[in-house]
């Protein structure tokens, strides 16, 4: 668990990182440089789940190995599934992160909502609805591993 105290915000207790995988946590169904590491380096601190249509279909043997619980979307009603998928874990103790218009709905609910804006680009709905925004999935993860940086940005 990641325990994070931000003064005029929110006490947070997150268990749960819940992720995007395509535009998030890989481009083009590849994963990002990075990533894999991040993760591994996360996962004694954070339960992570990917939860994704699996646009490319790489994303099983991109993830293999890793720590993470892979959840496969169906492509209809992507937005109402991944925002069940939050609340049926405690959407109070999840940070999200994702790009894409399917994922407007889980970033709102989740404790944390971090919107990224990488290669594919970002929904500007799911930018609205996060608590946050990066320009990269390191940038995202790290602000996990330093969590004053999530005081910085978000006390007020």
């Amino acid at each position: 668990m990641i325990t994070i105290d931000i003064p005029g915000f929110k006490q947070l207790e997150l268990i749960h990182l819940v992720s995007d995988y395509n535009g998030t946590l890989a481009v083009d169904g590849e994963l990002l440089p990075g990533v894999a590491d991040l993760l591994v380096s996360l996962a004694p601190l954070i339960k992570i789940h990917v939860i994704t249509a699996d646009t490319f279909g790489l994303a099983r043997a991109e993830l293999a190995g890793l720590p993470v619980e892979l959840i496969i979307a169906p492509a209809e009603s992507q937005a109402d599934t991944k925002l069940q998928f939050v609340n049926n874990l405690g959407a109070d103790h999840v940070v999200a992160i994702g790009n894409g218009r399917n994922d407007r709905k889980m970033l709102q609910a989740a404790a944390i909502g971090i919107a990224l804006i990488q290669r594919e680009g970002g929904s500007a709905q799911s930018i609205v609805n996060a608590d946050l925004v990066c320009h990269s999935v390191i940038d995202a993860l790290n602000l996990l591993r330093n969590p004053k940086r999530l005081i910085a940005t978000l006390r007020s």
